[in-house]
């Protein structure tokens, strides 16, 4: 890694467009603007988002660096940042609110209406990063599987210097997410009952939520048994595996187990197939939470009816409606505390260099949670 005066150049993993794989690239860096902040990057969360843009299911601006959950030090802030200082640690966030439309305005920067994020872009229209002169998008404008991050300042959430930076990157997406899923979208209250339909990443941060919020009894759906032993680990009273088995037999099992349904489904695996599943595993006026997020342009089919006439509920959760400014800081003193357990969700570290067998691991159904580390 080499620096100049204006730009650093830094190695990147950097997704063509096509294909699965990434390619380590060397790109320039530019020096942070006005209301903008330069981190360098220390662990990147490997998450199921970018898995769907890798796999062709999503489409975006291309080349990419991949990555959204993003954790590191701030090397250098840019002209009238005063929030933030060289030195400071941080989580970033893949969604950064616009602070001046009117959702932000109102504190619910979660569906913030000026965010370009999702453009891969910085407030300013533009993107940070170069290769050979050509512009290179970082992923909803994070692009943490790099070793160096500009972000607008109020996408960089300062936490605790002894937060370790592979729990700090999973704080900025999967935790935010699964927990805020359950206190945040669905309010679930003390004794209520719940159903998590996948355990992967996002699925165990919301068993560890439903276990903060005092759910009782919470039952793991999942077709690995190593997944759902690790459910139980972090709260799940109950665990299911559906392999081979149709939505009716399950959902007598979970009747069975809530007294007739459960008061809330949580789909944290983004597949057509187990959103469809949720209405059958709830009780009347029971909520079903789609927390998945499935590939573009596959409609879910429910029966509406039968939904209406059961006085039921459908959530969508976006970011578990995260304030990233309000949620980190909490998320992270949950953590130190000891009442959420981010640290035994990592089950793989992995050099940059690695971070294609990074993916493979989750295409193999690997259980917990992979992390990027930057040396």
């Amino acid at each position: 890694m080499t620096t100049t005066i204006d730009t650093l150049t830094a190695r990147a993993a950097v997704h063509a467009g096509s294909g699965q794989e990434m390619t380590l690239h060397q790109v320039e860096v530019a020096v942070p603007g006005p209301g903008q902040v330069r981190v360098r990057l220390r662990a990147s969360g490997v998450c199921g988002s970018d898995r769907h843009v890798l796999d062709g299911d999503w489409t975006l601006p291309s080349p990419t660096i991949m990555g959204h959950e993003g954790a590191g030090v701030v090397e250098s802030v840019g002209p009238g940042v005063t929030e933030l200082q060289a030195g400071d640690h941080v989580v970033l966030t893949w969604f950064y609110p616009c602070l001046s439309c009117s959702a932000c305005r109102e504190g619910r920067s979660w569906v913030c209406t000026g965010s370009r994020s999702e453009e891969c872009l910085l407030p300013d229209g533009t993107t940070p990063l170069s290769m050979d002169g050509q512009a290179v998008y970082p992923y909803l404008a994070v692009g943490s599987m790099a070793e160096y991050a500009v972000v607008p300042v109020q996408a960089a959430v300062r936490i605790p210097a002894d937060v370790p930076f592979d729990v700090a990157a999973l704080i900025g997406c999967s935790v935010a997410t699964g927990v805020g899923a359950v206190v945040n979208d669905a309010e679930v209250k003390p004794g209520r009952s719940a159903v998590v339909i996948g355990s992967g990443g996002v699925g165990l941060c919301i068993v560890m939520g439903l276990r903060l919020a005092g759910a009782e009894p919470i039952i793991a759906v999942d077709v690995n048994d190593a997944s759902l032993e690790l459910a139980q680990g972090f709260g799940a009273t109950h665990a299911i595996n559906s392999s081979g088995r149709t939505t009716e037999d399950v959902a007598r099992e979970i009747k069975e187990l809530t007294d007739g349904g459960a008061d809330y489904a949580f789909e944290a695996i983004g597949r057509v197939e187990t959103i469809q599943q949720m209405p059958p595993f709830l009780t009347r006026g029971g909520t079903a939470v789609v927390v998945g997020l499935p590939p573009q342009d596959r409609p879910v089919a429910l029966d509406l009816l039968a939904f209406a006439e059961n006085g039921q509920r459908l959530l969508g959760s976006n970011y578990g409606s995260t304030v990233p400014a309000r949620d980190f800081p909490l998320l992270a003193r949950l953590y130190r505390s000891g009442r959420l357990p981010i640290d035994q969700l990592i089950t793989r570290r992995r050099p940059l260099d690695e971070v294609n067998e990074a993916f493979e691991d989750m295409r193999a159904g690997a259980r917990g949670r992979t992390v990027v580390l930057h040396e």
